[in-house]
């Protein structure tokens, strides 16, 4: 696990610590940019709603390249990947002795 690649910009550096996402339903929805991380070669962005921190959720997003365009973000909705970028968010949060 490391930080972004070099390849790609990061999602902070083009967009800041706040990204608005649009919902399936076309509404905007800002998130909190908490982390970017790549686990087994993938970019992932780790995010947060203002109602999501309240109930201490996080959002696992996939960050896709889109041939040299902005970088798209995809929800995770495997439960195994997601739990496995989650756990990975927690370690560099709260350390642990165990590492993805």
């Amino acid at each position: 696990m490391a930080d972004r690649s070099a390849e790609m910009p990061s999602l902070r550096a083009l967009y800041g610590d706040w990204i608005e996402i649009r919902s399936e339903g076309g509404s905007p929805v800002l998130y909190r940019l908490l982390h970017e991380l790549i686990l087994d070669g993938v970019p992932y962005a780790v995010m947060q709603t203002d109602a999501m921190r309240k109930e201490g959720d996080i959002e696992v997003f996939r960050v896709l390249a889109a041939d040299g365009k902005e970088p798209v973000l995809e929800s995770v909705e495997d439960d195994d990947e997601w739990e496995r970028v989650a756990e990975a968010y927690d370690d560099l949060q709260f350390g642990s002795d165990e590492r993805p």
